[in-house]
């Protein structure tokens, strides 16, 4: 069940980053994606700091942000490759 969860956190933190990060988005589909992506990273980078989420506003905050940070490095890759 805890995967489950997981999952649709990352989904809802990808479509959130995707409509605050513009002009970085990989659409629908791929926001999520990262969204799920993200979730992991955004956990890496709150345990880095310390920090522990044991709600699930505190996953949602924890997963957006990593779903924001890999969107902007996504589109920074992009950019400087094009």
């Amino acid at each position: 069940m805890n995967l489950l969860w997981f999952i649709i956190i990352g989904l809802v933190a990808g479509f959130l980053a995707g409509a605050v990060v513009k002009g970085h988005g990989f659409g629908l589909l791929g926001n999520l994606i990262v969204g799920v992506i993200g979730a992991i990273l955004g956990g890496f980078l709150f345990g880095l700091l310390g920090m522990a989420t044991t709600n699930l506003l505190g996953n949602l905050i924890c997963a957006f942000v990593g779903a924001v940070v890999l969107l902007v490095l996504i589109g920074f890759v992009k950019r400087k490759g094009a």
